[in-house]
């Protein structure tokens, strides 16, 4: 008999704290439209939420599309498809023509019934709610001095349990994930209290279980493909197109679609990868489970990298490690923070320049975090690991402490630079999914900065300060 769903965490009376990174870019937002209509500037339209997908999709594949609930804080995000600088101004769109486009939907003879949504007025939707602030979390493990982050309250305990319950049970029982004398490091991840604090808004612990399979599926391919439990960098490129067929199949010929499928069972990673993708797609609807895969062979291409350059000794500039982290970073996991919500931001709102940047500057952000707080852990291993203060110590010349100390500044900067471009959004498209799936976003990073501050079993800090 299955266990009883946890209700969701309440939030917490207000502390002396900072703000949630949710709070703070709902401030910045609700300042950008406060600019806005002081100088005169119009408003977008704020369309209500999208429409049912179409009848052709099987309903197990598509997430009931769900209003956000009252309790959790308003979000904000970047200024639409602004232009790089280096591209001539006769070549670039108005800034909001593709965001503009999008919201007013179709145009023509016979598009009535294809627009994603009726737009009213901004001024009439578009209330700044002032959001809880959380309370501090305790003072488990040490954060990075000088690293810009905001506190998060404690995941629900009940929640975690459960979450743990369930993800080792999965493991142990259903894709036979790893041996008994790995079991000490299994639980030392501690995925359960991992997965609570990113994903706020669940609301139960199945939608929970989706984000969880997958990080754990993640875990398993790069700590048995490319890291300290028999990874390579040589012929890493067959191990991971062949995984890649779990999460996007192989349409092949009958003869050998046998062959294929028996081989998604041949090891931990191609097991994992195969169930919980099973999982995901069934909660999801059919762009979620494509931006997923998406997002993954982003990765696979950022672990490529890193191994051709682990293949030839190569120490890239810091600009080339920034580009490569932009690949092989925590990009999926956010990227799916509405399946894990149960609604859906609609895809062309996903796709938008602006959106993508947000995204990728949260995942950027969140993956420097994992390079500052494993610093100890990568120079105790085996090899030579390349890591942000690694490559800045190197290819600037300047001592460790200085490298780790400025890979602080870069991590600050990506962040504010996050929460700039969310408040901008935000402001500029108060469509309730987008402005949902934004602190969807903005949880995820704090959550993720609070496991890798309070994981003690996993991290500890440099002797820098």
């Amino acid at each position: 008999m299955p266990a009883p769903e946890p209700s969701p965490p309440q939030p917490s009376p207000p502390a002396a704290a900072s703000p949630s990174g949710a709070f703070v870019l709902a401030e910045a937002a609700a300042r950008a439209r406060d600019i806005r209509a002081a100088f005169g500037g119009g408003g977008s339209p704020a369309p209500s939420l999208p429409a049912p997908p179409p009848a052709d999709v099987p309903a197990t594949d598509v997430p009931a599309t769900d209003s956000p609930p009252a309790d959790v804080p308003a979000a904000d995000v970047p200024a639409a498809d602004s232009p790089p600088a280096d591209v001539p101004a006769a070549e670039v769109p108005p800034p909001g023509a593709a965001l503009g486009r999008i919201l007013r939907g179709p145009s023509g003879l016979g598009t009535v019934g294809l627009h994603l949504a009726r737009c009213e007025s901004a001024s009439a939707k578009v209330v700044p709610v002032k959001p809880v602030e959380p309370p501090m979390a305790p003072a488990e493990g040490t954060p990075v001095p000088g690293l810009y982050h905001h506190p998060v309250p404690e995941p629900d305990p009940v929640r975690v349990e459960e979450v743990s319950r369930r993800i080792k049970a999965w493991a142990l029982d259903e894709v036979d994930l790893y041996p008994e004398d790995w079991e000490d490091q299994f639980d030392g991840f501690s995925v359960g209290r991992y997965m609570v604090a990113c994903h706020p808004d669940a609301p139960t612990v199945d939608h929970l279980m989706l984000a969880t399979r997958l990080m754990v599926a993640e875990n398993a391919v790069d700590d048995c493909y490319c890291e300290d439990h028999g990874g390579s960098p040589i012929g890493l490129g067959g191990r991971l197109l062949l995984a890649h067929t779990a999460l996007d199949p192989l349409h092949t010929t009958k003869e050998y679609q046998p062959r294929w499928a028996e081989s998604l069972h041949s090891d931990a990673p191609r097991r994992a990868y195969r169930s919980a993708m099973e999982y995901f797609v069934q909660a999801a609807s059919a762009s979620q489970s494509d931006r997923y895969r998406h997002d993954m062979a982003r990765l696979h291409l950022g672990y490529l990298a890193e191994a051709a350059w682990a293949q030839t000794d190569h120490v890239p500039e810091v600009w080339e490690y920034l580009a490569m982290r932009q690949f092989n970073n925590f990009r999926p996991c956010p990227t799916i923070t509405d399946t894990v919500g149960g609604y859906e931001l609609p895809a062309d709102l996903h796709a938008t320049s602006a959106m993508q940047r947000v995204i990728a500057l949260a995942g950027n952000a969140t993956t420097i975090v994992n390079d500052l707080y494993s610093y100890t852990k990568e120079l105790a291993s085996p090899g030579h690991h390349l890591n942000l203060p690694v490559v800045i110590a190197d290819r600037e010349g300047i001592s460790d402490r200085e490298a780790y100390l400025k890979s602080v500044e870069v991590h600050n900067d990506l962040m504010h630079d996050f929460e700039a471009a969310a408040a901008d959004l935000a402001a500029a498209c108060p469509v309730p999914s987008v402005q949902r799936f934004l602190r969807g976003v903005a949880a995820w990073v704090d959550g993720n900065h609070y496991w890798h501050r309070t994981n003690t079993y996993r991290y500890s800090l440099p002797d820098f300060w």
